[in-house]
């Protein structure tokens, strides 16, 4: 009985894992010259730290067990709660500013649909203990700074960047109680998703004044951080209000100076869902708007407070590795053509007798650090020589008569397919082989 994979889990058969290495290797490349350290935790923690960041509701959610010993656990959904759990634990030897990343293999408990997974990676890069928005620009640069490096530009994707303390402010001056706010943030948050009825329905049944109904849906249209005093016209009255704009033009002061402002656009309806965020939130999405973010994050000060440590500033952004690959290949920028395997050498054995001389040729090519590939089988030269190509291998070594009678071998370059005779000591006793 053949047992397939669990719907929603994915099999990393080497073309895959090929792709997989190519999206982890490019996000820990990115990190390093950013700035930013790795770190990982456990691959499930106890249930009852999601549900402090999240809520009793998460449980669903998640894939959760009772061990043994009682203790109920989760298999972590995401690892800013282990982040935050792991800094407290060890926040006073730590220097600030802490600046880690980490791309851990994550499971949640969804029903599996384009672009989300019940089993998926995800990129996260945090900046904790910097009480600046240079913080949360260099966290949108750094996103962006990988983005571009695999070949998406300001007309595939665009950042999308708001300030969940404006939208607060700004909800609370125009007539929506305080109180009313966390209910209202997971709505707002799916405003893109819904039908535009749908939505008001929504938003009517928790703020009961029309016309506060009326001001946020109209914010929740805005696109430029100007376009604010239309609607809110004694904003510089609200001190919080006017501070939180005045970060929102600094960061994108930032990020024009950094070189990626033609990316970034301001978007009030980007509110992201969870409560925990305190300032600027962004998201990217592919400009075609067919998918669904690329990544997210934002602003989050009170959650080491939360997870019971002292309360100190962090930023984050979190990007999962399924959006962004349908992403790449609807662009031509992930191909398969890509990962052909590639040696630096295949060496091949025209002469069963020398097979032992051949093992240790590949050895000592290993050994000097090229890539070496052989047959295990005594096949024909000619089957040798399309097993190297199918491998990838730039030279190909051929042991045969020419080694039998002065020890020199054929050395052929597989690209053009021209051949010479090397002597095999010098050939050997070079510092750097061909590669």
């Amino acid at each position: 009985m053949k047992i397939p994979p669990v719907k929603g889990t994915r099999d990393f058969y080497p073309p895959q894992m090929a792709v997989r290495n190519f999206l982890s290797d490019g996000w820990k490349a990115v990190s390093l010259r950013n700035g930013f350290v790795e770190y990982d935790g456990p691959i499930f923690e106890y249930l009852r730290m999601y549900q402090v960041k999240s809520g009793d509701e998460i449980v669903e959610q998640l894939f959760h067990l009772t061990d043994r010993g009682g203790r109920e656990l989760a298999i972590r959904p995401e690892i800013t709660p282990t982040l935050a759990r792991m800094i407290n634990q060890q926040i006073n030897a730590l220097p600030r500013p802490i600046k880690w990343f980490s791309m851990p293999r994550l499971c949640r408990a969804e029903r599996p649909q384009k672009g989300r997974l019940r089993e998926f990676f995800q990129w996260n890069i945090d900046i904790v203990g910097v009480d600046d928005v240079l913080a949360d620009a260099e966290v949108i640069f750094c996103t962006l700074d990988y983005l571009r490096s695999v070949g998406l530009s300001s007309s595939d994707i665009i950042a999308k960047i708001s300030s969940r303390k404006l939208l607060a402010a700004l909800l609370e001056h125009v007539g929506v109680p305080h109180d009313k706010l966390d209910g209202l943030y997971p709505i707002l948050d799916k405003k893109a998703k819904l039908p535009g009825e749908a939505f008001v329905e929504m938003v009517a049944g928790v703020v009961e004044s029309s016309q506060a109904v009326d001001k946020l849906l109209a914010l929740m249209e805005v696109h430029s951080a100007g376009q604010i005093k239309d609607i809110v016209p004694d904003i510089a009255a609200n001190d919080i209000a006017q501070a939180a704009l005045d970060e929102v033009h600094q960061v994108f002061d930032l990020l024009e100076a950094m070189g990626v402002g033609d990316y970034c656009r301001f978007d009030m309806s980007i509110v992201r869902g969870l409560a925990y965020y305190t300032g600027i939130v962004f998201e990217v999405h592919d400009a075609v708007g067919d998918l669904r973010a690329v990544c997210g994050g934002g602003r989050y000060d009170n959650l080491l407070r939360d997870f019971g440590g002292p309360s100190v500033p962090a930023t984050g952004m979190g990007m999962g590795d399924c959006v962004l690959e349908i992403l790449l290949r609807d662009r031509g920028l992930l191909t398969e053509g890509m990962f052909k395997r590639k040696m630096d050498y295949f060496v091949a054995c025209a002469d069963s007798n020398l097979r032992p001389k051949a093992m240790e040729i590949v050895a000592r090519l290993r050994q000097s650090g090229a890539a070496t590939e052989f047959s295990y089988k005594s096949a024909n030269l000619g089957k040798q020589l399309k097993a190297a190509d199918a491998c990838g291998a730039r030279h190909c070594l051929i042991i045969g008569q020419e080694y039998s009678t002065d020890k020199k071998l054929v050395l052929k370059e597989m690209a053009s397919g021209t051949q010479s005779l090397v002597n095999e000591s010098n050939f050997l006793e070079k510092s750097a082989f061909i590669q």
